[in-house]
C-alpha cells in the first residue's frame, strides 16, 4: 500500500492554509497516512486547543474508512464503525472535515481540518489535497 510521505504533506498544508486565508475563522489542519497515524499537522493561532484531537479524529476515521469524514456520520453507530473506533481508543470522529486522500495507486492518508463550520472545514481539505495534485476520490 503506498502512503503519504511528509513533504507531499507539508505541500497539502501549504494549499490549504492558502484556502483558510480566505476565511474568517482559525484552523488546524491534520495530514495522516492509511492507518491514520499522523504525518504532519499545523495549528493556526487563536485555534481552539480541541481543533488538535478533532482535525486528527476526523483524517484518522476517514483515512480507514477511505471516504469523506461526512458520509461515515451517517452509520456512526453502526457495529463496524463503533468497533474500529474502540480499536482505535476513540480516536476517530465521523463528522465532516475529512477527506481521503488518493494517488494513482490508491488511498494514500488523509486530511482533516478543525476550527470552522463543518463545512469550511471540508473546504480547507479540498483544497489542500488540489493542490498537492492529488484527489479526493478514486
Amino acid at each position: 500500500m503506498s502512503t503519504i510521505d511528509l513533504r507531499t504533506a507539508e505541500k497539502i498544508i501549504e494549499g490549504a492554509r492558502q484556502k483558510t486565508a480566505q476565511l474568517s475563522a482559525n484552523f488546524c489542519i491534520s495530514v495522516v497516512d492509511p492507518r491514520g497515524d499522523l504525518v504532519a499537522m499545523v495549528k493556526e493561532d487563536n485555534t481552539p486547543w480541541c481543533s488538535i484531537f478533532i482535525s486528527q479524529g476526523k483524517a484518522a476515521a476517514s483515512a480507514a474508512f477511505m471516504r469523506p469524514s461526512s458520509a461515515l456520520a451517517e452509520n456512526a453507530g453502526s457495529p463496524i464503525q463503533q468497533g474500529l473506533m474502540a480499536m482505535l481508543g476513540g480516536r476517530m470522529i465521523p463528522g465532516q472535515g475529512a477527506l481521503p486522500i488518493y494517488d494513482e495507486d490508491g488511498v494514500i492518508g488523509a486530511v482533516g481540518v478543525s476550527g470552522g463550520p463543518s463545512k469550511e472545514d471540508e473546504e480547507v481539505a479540498l483544497a489542500g489535497i488540489i493542490y498537492a495534485g492529488l484527489k479526493a476520490a478514486p
